[in-house]
């Protein structure tokens, strides 16, 4: 087991009181050096830190091994090669500064582009070197990691004889469960619009219109476990109404994947490439198509009144009926699992990754040295604007010029996707003049901001 030892000395401040978890050997990986010769990778969200119990521990990935913590206190150690950010918690304000040359900033965003606008513009998401969101064109694409597999969709669907019956004891054909309101995509908005042209029922505390029928089912944490029971209420409906609270190319969660598992057919409205992942092309149906919720609420009408029509849209869980290769290749290829104890979860694939990486450079900075600068030196990858990128926040339904002047959704979301795009060139500008003072961003930001009105 590696003590305080398993770092070089300077690593440690005197008298800190240091133990890192025992060091392990991972299959297929001949990597021989000690803990201290080891780069290490610092967990900067230390609260993602996928390894206990201990602060530190020893990974060996498939081209090397790497040290990996979340003490924060071998922030500036040489050997320090990659901070780990995890992008909901990731602050401009907060940034570590003077950014180390040595170090490479890594990012870990599966969350929604609502959480932190900052990375959706190229100033914010230029800050990394690597990126594992839910984009496919990121490094390491987190993009079905709501979908455990192929057989999760194929899971079966309450016989439509039975969902007809609940329709005659008064249950609407459309299904709404949402509690989170007020979000970018302003779905809300939409949907109260959809309901005055058919019968929404409404359970969660957005639009609510009608009550779990146990205090069971009323607590929220039934409602976000796969609950048996709580599955099997939401399976009676014929169909769902799947928003993402924010819109983004390949930004798919359990909204989506879950009423396709119970063979609820899902109206969504996310992801404007969600097509190019479902089953076949029969499976969801897409509000985007349609010209209002008017237009969109007789076509849901026509599907209620006509089974077999209705049923075209659950024929993906017939044998053979996943036609399409691209998923299934992407499931097939993706290296971690979703409760999956034979693969590693993301956390821990991702790290692999940037530990790899990170050998890889180390060794070519190394080469470099000892060629005296014939063999160049390793370029640094910077993250690209669509590992992200997400569009700007639009209403839910009308445009932006019928809203009212103190519409909330205005004020809080069009301006935080905006103020974002000043806190990434306020930052990028403090790395790029080597600051070393927090303090001074809000300086930088007043700059902008002058800057800004003095344009317009």
């Amino acid at each position: 087991p590696c003590g305080a030892e398993g770092w070089a000395q300077d690593a440690v401040p005197p008298g800190a009181a240091f133990v890192a978890a025992p060091s392990y050997r991972g299959p297929g990986n001949n990597d021989t050096r000690s803990n201290k010769a080891l780069p290490i990778l610092l967990w900067w969200s230390g609260s993602l830190f996928p390894h206990f119990p201990g602060d530190t521990e020893r990974i060996d990935c498939p081209r090397g091994s790497c040290l990996v913590t979340r003490s924060r206190r071998v922030a500036r150690h040489r050997r320090t090669k990659a901070l780990i950010f995890y992008g909901t918690d990731f602050r401009a304000y907060e940034a570590p500064l003077p950014r180390l040359p040595h170090q490479t900033w890594a990012l870990f965003h599966e969350e929604s582009p609502m959480n932190n606008y900052l990375l959706s513009h190229p100033p914010g998401i230029q800050l990394f070197n690597y990126t594992a969101t839910f984009r496919r064109e990121s490094d390491y694409p987190l993009t079905l990691q709501w979908l455990p597999g192929v057989g999760y969709l194929r899971g079966p669907a309450v016989p439509l004889a039975e969902k007809d019956e609940w329709r005659r004891k008064g249950y609407g054909p459309v299904l709404y469960m949402q509690s989170h309101c007020d979000v970018p995509s302003d779905r809300d908005r939409y949907v109260r619009e959809l309901m005055k042209y058919i019968q929404v029922d409404s359970y969660g505390k957005c639009l609510h219109n009608r009550d779990l029928p146990s205090e069971r089912l009323r607590d929220t944490s039934t409602a976000t476990t796969e609950d048996s029971e709580f599955m099997a209420f939401i399976a009676r409906y014929k169909f769902h109404l799947a928003l993402e609270n924010a819109i983004c190319d390949d930004y798919m969660t359990e909204k989506l994947w879950r009423p396709m598992h119970l063979g609820a057919v899902p109206v969504y409205r996310g992801s404007p490439a969600v097509r190019d992942w479902m089953p076949n092309n029969l499976s969801i149906i897409l509000i985007d198509d349609f010209e209002s919720p008017q237009e969109l609420a007789k076509y849901l009408d026509f599907l209620d009144k006509n089974g077999e029509e209705y049923m075209k849209y659950l024929e993906y869980k017939n044998l053979g009926g996943i036609k399409n290769q691209f998923l299934l290749e992407s499931l097939e290829r993706r290296e971690w699992g979703v409760n999956d104890m034979t693969l590693p979860n993301y956390l821990n694939g991702f790290e692999c990754f940037i530990c790899d990486r990170e050998n890889t450079r180390v060794k070519e900075e190394q080469e470099h040295k000892k060629s005296h600068g014939k063999i160049p030196a390793p370029r640094p990858r910077i993250a690209q604007f669509k590992h992200m990128g997400c569009p700007m926040p639009t209403p839910g339904f009308g445009s932006v010029e019928d809203l009212s002047g103190g519409d909330s959704w205005k004020e809080m979301w069009l301006q935080d996707y905006w103020q974002s795009l000043d806190q990434g060139e306020a930052l990028t500008a403090m790395i790029h003049r080597n600051e070393s003072h927090q303090g001074r961003f809000w300086d930088y930001m007043h700059e902008i901001f002058l800057k800004r009105t003095r344009q317009h």
